[in-house]
Order: C-alpha cells, then sequence, then structure tokens
C-alpha cells in the first residue's frame, strides 16, 4: 500500500494542489494529514482521496473543519490517530509537545509514528519504529515537501513541492 503524508499546509493552496496532484499522480491509496490545515477551505481540495487527519496546533474552526471532513466521508481523529494500514500500526501526531512525540516512539506499540510541527523533513528508525515527518507543505523559508510510505517495502520517500 502506498500512503501519501502531508503535513502543515498553512493555508497554502497552490502548494496543496501541487501536493494533490503528485498524490493522485502516484496513486497514493490513502492520505494521512499531520495537522495544521489552519482553515476549513483546505479540505474540499482533498475531494476524491481516501483522507485521515489529526489535528495541529494552529488548526483554528475545529468544529468547521470536522464538518468538511464529515462532508467528503474522510477521517478527522482529534489529536492522535491510531491507524492499522498495509499491516502496520500507524501513529499520528502534530508534535507539538516533542516529550508525547518521543513517548509514542519509544514505546515501541507502533510500527511508524508520523508527526509534523517542526517544517523539518526527518525520517529516522527506532527499535522496530519508523518516524516520519513529511515537513511542512506550505514551505515557508524552506522547501515545500511531503512523504510516501510504502507499507510492504517500508520504504520512505520525501518529494519537494518546488
Amino acid at each position: 500500500m502506498l500512503i501519501g503524508i502531508i503535513s502543515d499546509t498553512h493555508d497554502h493552496i497552490p502548494n496543496l494542489k501541487k501536493a494533490i496532484g503528485i498524490f493522485k499522480e502516484r496513486k497514493a491509496e490513502l492520505i494521512l494529514h499531520a495537522g495544521d490545515y489552519c482553515s476549513p477551505f483546505m479540505i474540499p481540495h482533498f475531494e476524491g482521496l481516501n483522507l485521515k487527519g489529526i489535528f495541529g496546533n494552529n488548526d483554528g474552526d475545529k468544529y468547521l473543519l470536522m464538518s468538511k471532513f464529515g462532508e467528503m466521508g474522510a477521517e478527522l481523529a482529534g489529536d492522535f490517530l491510531r491507524t492499522e494500514e498495509g499491516g502496520l500500526s500507524i501513529a499520528v501526531y502534530h508534535g507539538t509537545y516533542a516529550e508525547i512525540t518521543d513517548s509514542l516512539i519509544e514505546s515501541g506499540r507502533y510500527d511508524v509514528v508520523i508527526t509534523g510541527h517542526t517544517h523539518e523533513m526527518v525520517y529516522k528508525e527506532s527499535g522496530r519504529t519508523i518516524v516520519i515527518n513529511p515537513g511542512t507543505a506550505n514551505g515557508f523559508d524552506g522547501k515545500a515537501s511531503i512523504a510516501f510510505l510504502d507499507t510492504e517495502s517500508r520504504n520512505v520517500e520525501f518529494v519537494e513541492l518546488d
């Protein structure tokens, strides 16, 4: 299974459209968003994709975000998502508190821990756990990026949007 991973879009519609185009082109079966959409108007752009997400620390109108997810039949899990995909146990947490992120990684309960928040691309392994931060889809002062996880090979690939 190919999973597209995105975080920290922060209302940047042009980069979101680039990311969605890449997800569709590569036929990602699931998109995991690690939070910080910011505004609810970002969500309808994911229409037609299998989307699961969580809140980030900069997400504004949480009720309307939940409503937009619901309209698309997508899943917005709150501050934390635990899901089984492609035979892997995956935790998605925005990363607002490093202690929580570290606890998820060090627990050994998950095959994959996905975070955002720092706007930095991260791939590392801790024991049997793969840790992924796709970076920021917004770009801010650095490069805009997303990531892919192949659940069969456990390979992780970063793609820059610029």
